[in-house]
């Protein structure tokens, strides 16, 4: 084997190391799922190249439409949700705005921004049973009583702030308009939907869909996994905390910690007590 083949085995092997169906660039050219980037500027925005890097194809308009309206409703919930509070706080102890957002969005996990796709997941699996025969209000019932079993919340339902979450409507309003054109099957609205009512029986004051539930619809029902549907959280929620960050930064102030300097956190530990002799 000649020293020319041996290199282009290695350099074939090195090309392929990070081999990607997303980007290809060459001097001068970039091209996204084969789409030069010159083509797509002016011509797609922000949410068609979303929908065609993590879908393969450029959308629809009307999945376009649903897609911006679900990451609009997430971009922000104010300074006292965790991850802007963190990103706000870093941003005046000096670091870059870019250690600012990542410590902000590094607290979107389970327990914070992970019920859209808890709910994603709830509601296939609600679906799939339904699909396959079982009546769509039984199986409703029967994932309410495992949660309340185990005394677990149902997520994407309830607020602790809002009594209504004023981005349901609008968001399930879209769909079921969208579901009503055949733009897409409507089946994770109705188990939602269910699911809502059911939340609501016997009870004085019901517990409707929250910005995790009602956007966990608009992704399920436009076929992202749940786990993309958490991304897509993160993605949007980015630009709150991104915002976020830059007002702190602009305030000038240093250091701020968790709550204001005049107030002390309360000390529950043991008395003032001397050191022992050793």
């Amino acid at each position: 084997m000649t020293a020319d083949a041996t290199r282009t085995i290695e350099e074939r092997e090195v090309s392929e190391w990070w081999a990607t169906g997303l980007t290809r660039i060459a001097p001068g050219e970039i091209e996204l799922r084969g789409y030069p980037i010159e083509r797509l500027i002016g011509e797609a925005s922000f949410v068609d190249v979303v929908w065609l890097l993590l879908r393969g194809e450029l959308p629809e308009p009307e999945q376009a439409r649903l897609l911006e309206a679900a990451l609009l409703a997430s971009v922000d919930h104010g300074p006292q949700a965790p991850s802007i509070a963190a990103a706000r706080m870093a941003a005046t102890c000096g670091v870059g705005l870019n250690n600012a957002v990542a410590s902000g969005i590094n607290l979107l996990g389970d327990v914070h921004g992970g019920a859209g796709q808890q709910c994603m997941e709830v509601l296939a699996g609600i679906r799939d049973r339904h699909a396959a025969g079982e009546d769509l209000a039984e199986v409703v019932a029967d994932v309410l009583a495992e949660y309340r079993s185990a005394g677990r919340y149902v997520p994407g339902f309830g607020h602790r702030f809002h009594p209504r979450d004023p981005r349901r409507d609008p968001l399930l309003g879209l769909v079921a308009e969208a579901a009503r054109a055949g733009i897409v099957a409507g089946e994770h609205l109705a188990a939602a939907e269910e699911l809502e009512r059911a939340l609501a029986s016997g009870r004085a004051r019901p517990v409707p869909m929250n910005i995790d539930g009602a956007t966990a619809v608009v992704y399920a029902e436009l076929g992202f996994p749940p786990e993309l549907g958490r991304g897509l959280f993160v993605l949007a929620r980015s630009v709150g905390v991104l915002a976020h960050a830059w007002e702190e930064r602009q305030g000038g102030a240093r250091i701020k910690g968790p709550i204001p300097r005049r107030l002390l956190a309360a000390y529950t530990g043991p008395a003032a007590r001397p050191v022992p002799e050793r």
